[in-house]
């Protein structure tokens, strides 16, 4: 039961390994509505059942019921939160596993059957990782299986087919401030990617007020026209990102979806620990870590630091963005088609 776009983009890996394994088995996935917009029509998840937090005690109400129905061979518990626990709890299964007691916070150990061993702190993916060892099956390679998929190409096509240069869409804002740079800054970046590197700036993200004070800045400050795609969704997201150039972020689901895609992604990270949250195995170049001092070697931990982001300077994105066209090959993108 995942909440958030990113946790869903690392459990992606942990579904293929086990369809590669067992390709007859059957995946049912208890999603929030927000994450499953992400992975519906996968081909590797069977089902989905949606839980709607926002309803209160309907929504595990109706999650029960969903659920009354089901009996499964295993039950994975990726969350440590209560109310995992509580659906968790909802479910039929000989084996319900989750994480060990250190690790599984409010009482989440309570609901389930077995543990996973317990472990020294990882990456949020390597963390995953762990289940896929208690089951017995290989996770690499680590494969997604995002897309695009073929029925969601005619509309990459045609939201690109007006673009004269490569794109670089820009994440504007997260779900927390804190994680949030700048909008005048992001501004000043697109100025520069449109004028010394030849890209056009797009602007994704949802529609939240901050997401709209955002664009609002960014629009008013920048001089290079940044294409605005904010609020189209987390499908066709995952659509400009693959026909993007480059993307750039801060810590965010879409940092996730772009590393899943394999494209570049410039990456910027101040309040979460980026050791445990940061692109997993690719893109650490381009990442820009202002969690810790300059060569402080912090230990990988869940702890949070505030207001980090505003020691990131223009002049440190554009650097990552100079060793991206210097390191890795321009691909042929449906905008340089277009």
């Amino acid at each position: 039961m995942m909440s958030a776009v990113g946790d869903a983009v690392h459990v992606l890996p942990v579904i293929t390994a086990i369809k590669r394994a067992h390709p007859a088995s059957h995946i049912t996935w208890v999603l929030q509505p927000g994450p499953a917009t992400l992975v519906r029509g996968h081909p590797l998840v069977d089902e989905i059942i949606l839980f709607d937090r926002t309803a209160g005690w309907r929504g595990f109400r109706d999650i029960r019921r969903a659920l009354a129905s089901h009996l499964f061979d295993v039950v994975i518990n990726l969350q440590v939160y209560f109310k995992a626990g509580i659906i968790t709890s909802f479910t039929r299964s000989p084996v319900k596993l989750g994480f060990d007691r250190a690790r599984a916070r409010d009482f989440n150990w309570l609901f389930t059957t077995d543990k996973i061993p317990p472990h020294h702190m990882q990456h949020v993916q390597d963390q995953y990782f762990e289940f896929t060892d208690w089951l017995g099956v290989p996770h690499d390679p680590v494969q997604w299986g995002l897309g695009p998929w073929e029925n969601e190409r005619p509309w990459q096509r045609q939201f690109y087919a007006p673009f004269e240069r490569p794109a670089a869409p820009i994440v504007v804002a997260t779900s927390k401030a804190q994680k949030d740079w700048a909008p005048e800054r992001w501004a000043e970046v697109c100025d520069v990617l449109y004028a010394d590197f030849g890209l056009q700036p797009v602007l994704v993200g949802g529609r939240s007020p901050r997401e709209l004070h955002a664009e609002r800045v960014i629009l008013e400050n920048s001089h290079s026209a940044p294409v605005s795609a904010l609020g189209c969704g987390l499908r066709n997201l995952v659509s400009i990102f693959d026909g993007a150039a480059l993307v750039l972020s801060p810590d965010t689901g879409p940092l996730h979806i772009s590393v899943a895609l394999d494209k570049p992604v410039v990456s910027l990270i101040g309040y979460s620990n980026p050791k445990r949250v940061g692109p997993y195995r690719k893109f650490r170049d381009l990442m820009i870590d202002a969690y810790g001092d300059p060569g402080e070697d912090y230990p990988l931990s869940m702890v949070n630091r505030r207001d980090r982001m505003d020691h990131i300077s223009v002049r440190d994105v554009l650097d990552r963005v100079e060793m991206w066209r210097t390191n890795y090959p321009r691909t042929d993108t449906p905008a340089a088609k277009a």
